[in-house]
């Protein structure tokens, strides 16, 4: 019975408009019977004749799409349409052709008889197959409750008659039983089995078994008595095999396949399904019974078959209440089961009605939610979701229900819903549900996912932010350009990148520590969000270096006003928990133009920002052209030290500091030079090192300190009491980690730090460095001594000689080139080494190339010098042998000291006395 419910789809029900007229058209004809005699004939012979071929051919094409027992199953179909088809034609040929009486008994009936059994076997083929001995015995039962059901009531009202007559025509006998028979057979097949989920497409079966359900009535009305005698080819009865024949061809081609979970089992129709053989066997029972009180003599055949029916019937309800006992025990253990797996789960599980309506809530959900589950059944569960939420929720749990697969979800049984839950405590925590079909309504199974969702926005936070100020980082603030670009694209370029750098920072950090550092950058980059304009991006990229992202309708004077704002604002005092600091900025502004990409623009700012530092510090500059040039030339200067270190031609070059009183040597300056040939250049081929990648010791800085170091370890293990003096750019010195590398470097070597002189290399040092002047002060306290070089050029003049907190000068080679010679030079130098001394600094003089240079300097005061004079700069091992002419601790360079002077030498015009050293 419930294989007779039609799935109601779109291609059906066009071809149920096909085919209603058709049998329509067809019933009034055979009403009307045709027209005439040889027209009603031909429509009852060959009509018939033409439908049944065409259901063959369906499904015989039917047969070629599906697999396994489906493909056989419509391929049986296919032949007991081709059967049908052959007999109506045969029968035609004897009407219609010969016009002749259809022979009886004659091949028409044997043709015939060979629809039934194929069906048969076919709607075996896609039945379910009982599972375990039990169920093939109620199968069988069943059937035969069915079968002889039916056998009797058929029995009762036609088949015996068909019996009467010529007892000796067996063959007729037969013929006449084996129709009806048949036809009993294929209806409690069709009512009787139960046809598997997967069996192909149930809408094109479930029409295929109306098709044949209306052929079996049909021969069941054509056995009876009354109807067989009056038959005539072309009647109305030739309409139900018609209408038959044409279900049974459109059966393969309606409907689309449906999936087992898309199948709504209705309880009417299975409660009909199982009932139908008791159904049967009570109307065999009345059937029996009502004959009796009618007064009718009893029929042996109808006693025996209804007497069979009812002994199977008892057995049938006997094996059924074993069945199920054992069904309620297994039933109970599983629910024991299911209960305890319940109970025990941490997850919220909930089942709900399909009107929303709460039916049962798990006791995880006390943990869970804080609610006990008497609260929540029989609620409604949008009553818990978020507002905001709850019509998305309930759209997507609609959808399901209705059957729609939702997108991305692998398993269309199943979907998942994210949303947030009220707590009892009115907090909403985020809930992530799997939700499958429960009968009518759905099934949740919930859990707690507030600590994910937070974690994971934190990450997503944490990848476009800074950890400490919580400014965009460079990611998101490279993509905000893209997109103020992409949003400005045509119109007048008003979009404006500052790159900031925090003067003085780093002495901070080293002074104050970097607990105090960090309270400075959060200071920092608040002011920094206070003072730009709403709609603004204010970014930090590490360490001291922010940026800015300026939009909207401002031009470059009002943009350039903004960064002097922030320039004042982060020269300020910071308030920090030591006490007050000042540090300074240096801003680098670079604007849009047509075309340029979002690196490109941050780039110039950063160059411009460069210019700055080296301008001075504490200063705006906006980007010009001529800026790349200075970043060209800086990146092929580190290039090229690069390559020439590893190429092998990078040295390190020694020259002694001799004593000019005694001629001891008392250090030794140590110094990168170019190696041409394998020789060791002069000093005018050495080269000057500057700052690496963000005021970092660059590769070659770190190896002339660390070699240089070692050296002079060396040295002093030999019994030399001398120290090495090493040359460093001012930004090296300041940069970050420097510190660090000095430590490990004078532990490695093992050289104390009182034989380390650090020499200040800049020929122009900015006014206000407070980060230099910190890391002097910090240096020295740690024993390291300072020594500024090329003094009285650039900006390393006189001024700085009472800032710098330095140990020594040394006077510039261009000064001591003339001394003797140049009256006017010779003064300046004779200056200079007195507010030296005044001081209380060390003098060495560089270049000295003379015995008069060297008197003259003397008597000045000048302590120190080197030049090719007393030995030209050599190579690491060559210095040994320079330090090994004399004995340990009396190392001394070109003998005795040079003659006075003669007496024409320019008169000194001050006279310092010589200090101890």
């Amino acid at each position: 019975m419930r294989l007779l419910i039609l799935a109601d789809t779109p291609t059906q029900r066009q071809l149920k408009y096909l085919i209603a007229p058709l049998c329509l058209v067809y019933a009034i004809g055979a009403l009307q019977g045709w027209g005439n005699p040889t027209l009603s004939l031909a429509m009852g012979d060959f009509g018939l004749a033409a439908a049944a071929a065409v259901a063959a051919i369906s499904c015989a094409l039917k047969s070629v799409h599906e697999f396994g027992r489906a493909r056989l199953s419509w391929a049986l179909f296919a032949f007991s349409a081709t059967m049908v088809s052959l007999g109506n034609g045969i029968w035609g040929w004897y009407e219609v052709v010969l016009d002749v009486p259809v022979p009886t008994p004659g091949p028409t009936d044997v043709i015939f008889l060979l629809f039934a059994p194929p069906t048969i076997v076919g709607l075996v083929l896609v039945a379910q197959r009982p599972r375990g001995i039990a169920a093939w015995t109620c199968m069988a039962l069943d059937g035969w409750l069915i079968a002889g059901s039916l056998f009797t009531l058929g029995w009762s009202l036609a088949l015996a008659r068909n019996t009467n007559g010529d007892r000796s025509d067996v063959i007729k006998i037969v013929l006449t039983l084996a129709y009806p028979v048949l036809d009993i057979l294929m209806i409690s097949m069709v009512l009787g089995l139960r046809f598997r989920a997967g069996s192909g497409d149930r809408a094109a079966l479930n029409l295929a078994l109306v098709g044949l359900a209306v052929t079996v009535m049909s021969d069941a009305l054509w056995t009876t008595p009354g109807l067989n005698s009056g038959y005539r080819s072309g009647g109305l009865l030739d309409a139900g095999w018609f209408a038959g024949s044409l279900l049974l061809a459109i059966a393969p081609w309606t409907g689309e396949r449906v999936e087992a979970h898309q199948r709504p089992r209705h309880r009417t129709i299975s409660m009909l399904s199982a009932l139908t053989p008791y159904i049967a066997a009570a109307v065999c029972t009345a059937g029996v019974l009502g004959g009796a009180v009618a007064g009718h003599a009893p029929d042996k055949v109808v006693l025996g078959v209804g007497a069979t029916v009812l002994v199977t019937l008892v057995l049938r309800q006997g094996i059924t209440l074993v069945d199920n006992v054992f069904m309620a025990q297994e039933l109970s253990a599983k629910e024991s089961h299911f209960r305890s797996l319940v109970q025990g789960s941490s997850d919220v599980i909930m089942i709900a009605a399909g009107d929303g309506v709460l039916q049962y809530v798990s006791h995880a959900v006390r943990r869970v939610y804080g609610f006990e589950p008497e609260e929540l059944v029989g609620t409604r569960l949008e009553l818990l979701i978020h507002p905001e939420e709850s019509a998305r929720v309930q759209r997507e749990l609609r959808a399901f229900l209705d059957g729609a697969v939702p997108v991305g979800e692998a398993d269309p049984a199943m979907v998942r819903v994210e949303c947030r839950i009220r707590s009892a405590g009115g907090t909403w925590l985020h809930t992530e549900s799997a939700v499958n079909r429960y009968g009518d309504g759905l099934i949740f199974n919930s859990r707690d996912v507030t600590d994910r969702i937070k974690l994971q926005t934190q990450l997503e936070h944490d990848a476009f932010h800074d950890r400490l100020t919580d400014l965009p980082n460079r990611a998101l603030f490279e993509d905000r350009i893209q997109h103020a670009l992409a949003q400005r694209r045509g119109v007048t370029p008003t979009v404006a990148v500052l790159f900031v750098d925090l003067d003085g920072f780093k002495a901070v950090n080293d002074n104050y520590g970097h607990t105090a550092g960090d309270e400075l950058l959060v200071q920092a980059a608040r002011r920094l969000e206070h003072a730009v304009r709403i709609g603004d991006t204010v970014a930090r990229f590490g360490g001291d270096e922010f940026a800015a992202l300026l939009v909207g309708d401002p031009g470059p004077r009002a943009i350039r006003e903004i960064a002097e704002r922030l320039l004042s604002t982060l020269s300020a005092p910071y308030r920090i928990a030591d006490g007050e600091v000042r540090v300074a900025a240096s801003i680098g502004i670079a604007f849009s133009a047509p075309g340029i990409a979002p690196a490109d623009l941050m780039r110039h700012a950063d160059a411009a920002m460069y210019r700055a530092k080296d301008g001075g510090k504490g200063r705006v500059e906006v980007y010009t052209p001529d800026m790349d040039a200075d970043v060209e030339r800086r990146a092929a200067r580190a290039a090229g030290r690069r390559r020439m270190d590893r190429d092998g031609r990078l040295a390190i070059s020694y020259q002694p500091v001799v004593d000019l009183d005694t001629g001891r040597v008392r250090d030794v300056e140590a110094a990168l030079c170019r190696v041409e040939d394998g020789a060791v250049p002069g000093r005018a081929d050495h080269v000057r090192l500057t700052a690496g990648v963000e005021g970092r010791l660059s590769p070659v800085g770190r190896r002339l300190l660390e070699e240089s170091a070692l050296a002079a370890a060396t040295w002093r293990a030999a019994g030399h009491d001398i120290g090495v003096t090493v040359g460093l750019a001012a930004r090296q010195l300041t940069g970050p980690g420097f510190l660090d590398v000095l430590e490990e470097t004078l532990r490695v070597a093992d050289l104390p730090a009182t034989a380390l002189t650090l020499e200040i290399t800049d020929n122009v040092l900015p006014d206000g460095d407070e980060l230099l002047l910190g890391r002097i002060a910090v240096l020295r306290r740690r024993g390291v001594r300072l020594s500024l070089d090329d003094f009285g050029t650039g900006h390393s003049s006189l001024t700085y000689l009472r800032r710098l907190p330095v140990d020594a000068l040394k006077i510039d080679r261009s000064f001591v080139a003339e001394v003797g010679t140049c009256p006017h030079l010779t003064v300046l130098t004779s200056t200079i080494v007195r507010l030296g001394l005044d001081s209380g600094l060390t003098l060495v003089a560089a270049g000295i190339d003379s015995h008069a240079q060297v008197d003259i300097l003397r008597e000045m005061g000048c302590q120190r010098g080197q030049g090719s004079w007393f030995h030209p700069a050599v190579s690491g091992d060559a210095i040994f042998d320079v330090l090994g002419q004399t004995p340990p601790g009396n190392s001394a360079v070109r003998g005795p000291r040079p003659e006075p002077l003669p007496e024409v030498r320019p008169a000194l015009p001050i006279q310092a006395s010589r200090p101890q050293v």
